[in-house]
């Protein structure tokens, strides 16, 4: 189990994490989310002791990271896929991984199988690396000591669709062997088939610890509303908000509106004299219980619809 207990880290006035306390149980895949500056990788540097809490503890099956006698037996992780020397070939930046920790040199032939790099593509130095296979080299390095506790940020990056499927397989089959692992990622779709339980934080600090199905039955359901009239569309979205909804505009001819139901919505357009083209419900996802979770959190948001209003 991971185990952080009022994590805190602070660089000079800006606290990045703020009393952060959660178990990253066993057995379970963990999602960990939270916008741009949230505090994830510096939570996950902590973890790993490549940055000493301003307060508070992280713990790996109850120890520091700088007390475990031989790390990667302990926990297997990859925070960059670019953190090889870039004329080192892949090979040889695992062959020194395992010897650094006492690993079998033959157990570097078994995860480069495990990710799918053969021979050709492990000679290849750094340098040469693509983001895909550095991800692909950078989970082999985990695996190396066959770790009880892994963690992985952003470990999709780069990966096409087969390779992301591939990981997403990883992560739940490790899982299934009784191992801890905490994965963080901004593609919320991939997330919510992914993982079992989710730790959300927004400017350091703790938003949700609870399983998935339970963060997106708590998101609101939306009605979808497209229309060809741009005047009549914004029409209706000042006849919803007084009535009490939220409208967002999804497009030039779309609105996504939530508190209101589809028949209200409907009755609105109606009595609005707007013609619709479409008017259907959508169900919860995690990407709208992420924005609404988060929306007080979000350090820098762009504005929708101005690119172009002004030529």
């Amino acid at each position: 189990m991971i185990t952080l207990r009022g994590l805190t880290k602070r660089f000079g006035r800006t606290t990045a994490v703020d009393s952060l306390t959660v178990d990253i149980a066993p057995g379970r895949v963990t999602g960990f989310l939270g916008p741009n500056g949230a505090g994830k990788s510096t939570t996950m540097r902590m973890i790993l002791g490549l940055d000493r809490p301003t307060a508070g503890q992280a713990l790996i099956g109850g120890r520091a990271y700088r007390e475990l006698r031989h790390p990667l037996y302990e926990v297997g992780a990859l925070l960059d896929a670019k953190a090889i020397h870039p004329a080192r070939s892949g090979r040889a930046h695992l062959l020194a991984t395992a010897r650094s920790n006492g690993i079998p040199a033959r157990r570097v032939d078994e995860v480069l199988a495990t990710v799918g790099l053969d021979d050709r593509a492990a000679a290849k130095p750094g340098r040469t690396l693509s983001l895909g296979m550095g991800q692909r080299l950078g989970i082999a390095g985990a695996l190396l000591g066959d770790p009880p506790v892994l963690m992985f940020d952003e470990p999709v990056n780069g990966l096409d669709p087969d390779g992301v499927r591939w990981v997403r397989q990883l992560m739940r089959r490790l899982a299934e062997q009784g191992r801890t692992v905490f994965v963080s990622s901004h593609l919320m779709t991939e997330m919510q088939l992914t993982a079992d339980q989710l730790v959300v934080i927004g400017r350091g600090r703790l938003l949700v610890d609870a399983p998935v199905d339970e963060v997106v039955a708590g998101s609101a359901v939306a009605v979808r509303v497209r229309s060809p009239h741009p005047d009549g569309l914004a029409k209706l979205a000042e006849r919803l908000t007084a009535a009490g909804a939220t409208v967002e505009p999804a497009g030039p001819d779309e609105l996504t509106v939530t508190g209101a139901t589809v028949d209200r919505v409907g009755d609105l357009a109606y009595e609005s004299g707007v013609r619709l083209h479409e008017l259907s419900p959508h169900g919860a996802s995690l990407e709208r219980a992420f924005m609404e979770l988060t929306a007080d959190s979000v350090e820098y948001a762009g504005v929708p619809g101005t690119v172009g209003e002004h030529r």
